[in-house]
């Protein structure tokens, strides 16, 4: 018997079937795709050709002969697409379920109890992990929301801490033509004076100076321009 499907036979799975799936497998999987568990219908009757269920790590593919075994059909299902996953014991054997996010249930019957058990649990824990990535992806989102808002934050204190440290304002009305202050705007051009008093302006918005102390800054800037 080959290695490859001896690891699907633990719970009673019939190795007819087992390799006959596992030989068509390799053609469908995928890149990173690894079979995790196989279970087999076992009717009460003799069944030559019974249904299968394969679970990866990728999705569920649904295998059902036809032609008297000579061909099968292959339906698959993506771990994303799938929105829970069900076990119902029966007297003979038992129903394995899992509905699809478009409400679609999809069943197998005459599972043997302990495949159905292990198809279960191998579902769930896939469905966990794609949960904890999800989750995981939506925490690592937040976090680089979270840092460009305090970036952003600390980028706009920064450029207020700019517009506070302009040269702070002298409070005098010019009455000599030597002042420093009166020489230092007198040498201003145009659009200098407009940039200072903006400047002012700015200051005032952000109740770092009182109206009226802008008012004679704005009337001593205005006497130069």
């Amino acid at each position: 018997m080959k290695d490859q499907i001896k690891k699907f036979l633990n719970e009673d799975q019939d190795p007819k079937a087992i390799e006959k799936i596992t030989t068509k497998l390799q053609d469908l999987l995928m890149k990173n795709e690894e079979v995790g568990y196989i279970g087999v219908q076992k009717k009460p009757a003799i069944t030559v050709f019974p249904d299968s269920i394969v679970l990866t790590n990728k999705r569920i593919i649904l295998c059902k002969p036809k032609n008297l075994g000579l061909s099968m059909d292959f339906v698959d299902y993506d771990w994303e697409d799938v929105a829970g996953a069900f076990v119902k014991e029966n007297l003979l054997g038992s129903e394995f379920s899992f509905a699809t996010k478009t409400d679609l249930t999809i069943s197998i019957d005459y599972i043997p109890k302990t495949q159905a058990r292990k198809l279960y649990t191998f579902a769930k824990e896939q469905m966990d992990n794609l949960k904890n990535i999800s989750n995981a992806t939506t925490i690592s989102v937040q976090s680089a929301i979270e840092e460009d808002v305090e970036e952003l934050e600390t980028e706009e204190v920064t450029h207020f801490a700019e517009i506070v440290s302009t040269e702070p304002p002298v409070f005098h009305t010019p009455v000599s033509g030597n002042s420093n202050q009166e020489k230092l705007l007198k040498d201003l051009s145009a659009d200098e004076l407009f940039e200072k008093l903006q400047n002012y302006k700015k200051l005032l918005d952000n109740g770092l100076i009182l109206q009226g102390e802008y008012d004679a800054l704005k009337k001593e800037i205005m006497s130069y321009m």
